[in-house]
């Protein structure tokens, strides 16, 4: 089958996505990969076509605007507010987003197309061109379910209601942010489809997207009011550790003591990175910690550290956590994931989006501590959670176990069969 796997974000929106994509091709597969131009290396470097888009919404994540705006989402009256907001701060990014993910679509006229929640256009691309589409998820959002709230809303315990609440919510703010940009493209290219709404998890015409979640059951078990065609299939790993040669003054650091804490926010930094590194540097001295500080993309700033840690710019998670006592970061799926695998107590430091969702079940899962929220973190708050993951013997037992199970998984051969088995039933109906 021909193939076009779309994404939209930071790196831990795109390497699940090249880490299926990969898997795709090694299945015979045609594989063609869409996303932002500053990611066209690593799909290249897998043999995959690349149709860039532009890379708008990196670029005002990097602005102090939307440093801001990533710190001001942590609840969910600040969601609701922060999505209608943006709305037309964002409407020339969201109209290049459409843009640019139609002419992949053109240019390769896929029998499939498996999409990130923020590509929004492909339910109508598909429909257009006749192709199947399949939501490609990191986190429980868009499928409604009795059993918990919508990722990126508190898990109150209001009931069944709240939580199915929750994710109409979500479909309306998305319905807010993107129907608008849907349309103006259906009324140039599809104009049948004009009289009919939008959403994320249907086409055009009302039939139902199949969804994968991109994550493993036993971290979040699929919901008994779950659709048949809503799936957990497990994480999408892109590994890298026996091809990653890691440089001389990182395993000099590593071996000249104790194992550190990793301490890392991605892309995120919140609109005061030097407060931030410096409540870190403070926690781990007075924990009495060796530490590594990912300073990737902005996310910490680091001068004149002291001898027990060691700033890294990057670092495959599959290398780099099994070295690790510890993980602390801002909760981004990909690296809670990572460190789950590795059998590394978390504390989970959430900015925005699902990053809460995930810090809450990293404590209700008893393998790292409750959430520490980046607008009330203080070193005093990060040396006690230090203490708690690095001295709690029944927490080091269950991140174990739990890693195991993660461990005898393929989320990647999973999905590849899922999707095989979606297209060809649609190949199969198109006859």
């Amino acid at each position: 089958m021909k193939i076009l796997v779309m994404t939209l974000g930071s790196r831990g929106d795109v390497q699940p996505y090249l880490a299926l994509s990969k898997k795709l091709m090694q299945a015979g597969h045609s594989v063609s990969f869409c996303t932002c131009a500053r990611f066209e290396e690593d799909a290249v470097s897998l043999g995959l076509a690349f149709f860039p888009l532009r890379n708008d919404i990196l670029d005002f994540m990097d602005t102090s605007q939307g440093r801001s705006v990533m710190e001001e989402t942590t609840n969910v009256f600040k969601v609701i507010q922060t999505a209608f907001a943006l709305r037309k701060l964002m409407r020339p990014i969201q109209q290049n987003v459409i843009e640019d993910c139609w002419q992949a679509v053109e240019a390769v006229r896929p029998d499939v197309i498996v999409y990130h929640p923020k590509t929004f256009g492909v339910p109508s691309f598909a429909e257009k061109i006749g192709a199947c589409a399949v939501l490609l998820s990191p986190f429980p959002a868009f499928v409604p379910t009795s059993q918990f709230a919508s990722a990126g809303f508190p898990n109150w315990s209001l009931g069944r209601w709240y939580n199915r609440f929750t994710y109409w919510v979500t479909k309306v703010i998305f319905q807010k942010m993107a129907k608008s940009y849907v349309m103006a493209w259906r009324k140039q290219y599809a104009p049948d489809q004009l009289q009919q709404g939008f959403d994320l998890v249907e086409t055009p015409r009302g039939d139902i997207i199949p969804v994968l979640h991109a994550y493993s059951a036993h971290v979040v078990p699929r919901p008994s009011d779950w659709p048949d065609d809503s799936y957990v299939s497990g994480y999408c790993f892109l590994d890298a550790a026996e091809s990653w040669h890691p440089p001389a003054d990182l395993r000099a650091f590593l071996a000249a003591g104790a194992p550190p804490v990793y301490v890392g926010f991605g892309s995120m930094a919140g609109k005061d990175p030097r407060k931030l590194t410096r409540i870190v540097l403070q926690a781990l001295e007075k924990a009495g910690c060796r530490g590594v500080l990912a300073t990737s993309w902005g996310g910490l700033e680091v001068n004149d550290l002291p001898e027990t840690v060691f700033a890294l710019k990057e670092a495959p998670h599959d290398w780099l956590f099994p070295r690790m006592s510890a993980v602390v970061h801002h909760g981004g799926a990909g690296t809670t994931a990572a460190g789950l695998r590795a059998g590394k107590p978390t504390i989970i430091c959430p900015f925005f989006g699902d990053q809460p969702f995930w810090g809450k079940v990293v404590q209700e899962l008893g393998v790292g501590t409750a959430p520490l929220p980046q607008k009330k973190m203080t070193s005093a708050g990060l040396v006690a959670r230090l203490a708690d993951v690095l001295q709690n013997q029944a927490t080091s037992q269950r991140t174990e176990e739990l890693a195991e199970l993660i461990r005898l998984e393929d989320g990647n051969l999973r999905a590849v069969q899922i999707i095989e088995e979606i297209g060809q039933a649609h190949l199969t109906r198109q006859k």
